[in-house]
């Protein structure tokens, strides 16, 4: 009942666009601290985001804005990229760090933008890349999410069903991207 307490408290601050509360374990002496909220955590990205001066709203379009910063997803096979053949790279819609090059982009038949491979790995290695891999449970199943390592926004996520030599498929929406070509 608590899960489901949560879940739907999460809900309703995402629709009123409020910071979720958050259940933390007291004891006995001092119910006043059983809830808190998020904001009074502090971030947990590299930055504090009250200092960040960017309005993603006024920058990027309703679409970009719910893909990109609430973790949405455009519908499959809607998106400009899905069928670009052209040679380039994709950027980050957010803050234009390169993140997939054409030459990693493959047909997954999914209905978004598929990649085999981030720009800037080497042999498995991804540390040299601009995304991040974030554990996502958001669905009900585990999941994995991938970002923006510069700005923290919401990409797509990443599955293990993907071509060789990687075997990963990441699932990227076209709206959270940018193609500039070679």
């Amino acid at each position: 009942m608590a899960r489901l307490l949560k879940s739907f408290s999460i809900l309703v601050m995402r629709q009123r666009r409020l910071p979720p509360v958050t259940y933390t374990r007291c004891n006995a002496r001092s119910k006043a601290g059983m809830v808190h909220s998020v904001a009074g955590l502090g971030s947990l990205t590299r930055y504090d985001e009250s200092a960040v001066s960017t309005d993603w709203q006024e920058k990027l379009s309703p679409e970009q804005y719910y893909v990109t910063r609430e973790k949405g997803t455009e519908l499959p096979f809607s998106g400009i990229y899905l069928n670009n053949t052209e040679e380039g790279m994709y950027h980050c819609v957010c803050c234009n760090t390169p993140l997939f090059s054409s030459e990693k982009k493959y047909n997954s038949g999914t209905g978004w933008p598929s990649f085999w491979e981030a720009h800037g790995t080497v042999e498995n290695n991804e540390s040299n890349t601009n995304i991040l891999r974030r554990p996502d449970n958001s669905l009900g199943c585990t999941g994995t999410e991938v970002i923006c390592k510069e700005c923290d926004a919401h990409l797509g996520h990443v599955f293990d069903d993907g071509p060789a030599p990687s075997g990963q498929r990441f699932c990227i929406n076209s709206v959270a991207l940018t193609f500039k070509p070679s």
